[in-house]
């Protein structure tokens, strides 16, 4: 009888005992701020096997963060795209806390602090909890935040230990839109960064590599055609549905411009496009005033249901919105 090989499995998976010293990367990540961005980063994590532990700001947030996600779970059910047993599974691997302290032992926390409802992040509270996160963390956990309008550099600079910091951005257009862009900063070590490819591919999505800059690549591109698209409109040269199917017919996106940018965020996008115009001094950046006028009444996109088209309850479009040209 041929004599059984037996291989260390801790390479092969997430979870494994808190005595190995073969720990493999990203069994345990955290998250601060559960809006829309931080429930679906949880929900592909916890998905992909590993323990997630959030942050929000009081109990009544975090029971409405946990019924969020359950809803989600229970809409993937009703479409085959997950069992019951699955979705407990997956709960289970997700913990609320309200104390930093609580992150102690992750492999990385993501900061996703909540959009102001003028589309604005403030940078010192973003520093501020890199601060606290650093004094929790071990010195090799890395540092995260989520999103493509504020530099990784001037949120680590304040830092100890400004290598490990790192900015992601996960689109948000549509399910399969599975690209990562990972951007370096000033600091970043090249060591993070293949850690990051390596998150990456865990969840199932490819790694992009970015030198930071606002907007990355993904929304430099969308806001140029946004704005032209916008230009178009105002000038009569073309109807809004005909705009829309020459993007997804001709081109073959699967969304139109206009319909991403409801689905992205009206006020996200005025707000990047002045900080890009800021920092480049290049007019397609800057937002065409038919954005402004959105963005002046409260016209958001789907979170308010009505931007460019009017919205019904689950966010799916309806109609266009006739009253952006009165």
């Amino acid at each position: 009888m041929n004599e059984m090989i037996i291989e260390p499995i801790e390479k092969y998976g997430l979870t494994i005992t808190a005595e190995s010293k073969n720990k493999p990367l990203f069994s345990k990540i955290g998250v601060v701020g559960a809006g829309k961005e931080g429930r679906t980063i949880m929900i592909m994590t916890a998905t992909a096997g590993m323990d997630v532990v959030f942050l929000d700001e009081s109990q009544e947030r975090i029971d409405f963060v946990m019924s969020e996600l359950s809803k989600v779970m229970d809409q993937k059910i009703s479409s085959w795209g997950l069992t019951p047993s699955e979705k407990k599974i997956i709960m289970n691997r997700i913990t609320p806390t309200l104390v930093y302290e609580d992150f102690a032992g992750c492999d990385m926390v993501i900061e996703c602090s909540r959009y102001s409802e003028s589309g604005r992040r403030s940078t010192p509270v973003r520093k501020n909890i890199f601060k606290k996160l650093e004094e929790v963390l071990d010195t090799d956990a890395i540092i995260a935040t989520n999103g493509s309008t504020i530099i990784i550099s001037e949120l680590a600079a304040e830092l100890d230990h400004k290598e490990r910091c790192v900015s992601l951005y996960f689109p948000v257009s549509h399910p399969d839109a599975r690209i990562l862009e990972i951007s370096k900063g000033m600091y970043t070590s090249e060591e993070v960064y293949q850690e990051m490819e390596i998150f990456a591919k865990l969840i199932n999505y490819k790694p992009h590599r970015i030198n930071e800059s606002n907007g990355n690549v993904s929304l430099r591109l969308l806001v140029i055609m946004l704005n032209e698209a916008c230009q178009m409109l105002l000038e009569r040269v073309s109807s809004m549905e005909d705009i829309e199917e020459t993007l997804t017919i001709i081109y073959g996106q699967r969304y139109g411009v206009f319909r991403m940018a409801d689905i992205v965020g009206i006020e996200r996008l005025v707000t990047l496009m002045e900080a890009m115009f800021n920092d480049f001094g290049e007019t397609h950046y800057k937002p065409n005033p038919l954005l402004w006028k959105l963005y002046r009444s409260n016209q958001l996109g789907v979170r308010t249901r009505k931007g460019f088209y009017i919205y019904d309850e689950n966010g799916n479009p309806v109609s266009t919105n006739k009253t952006i040209f009165n």
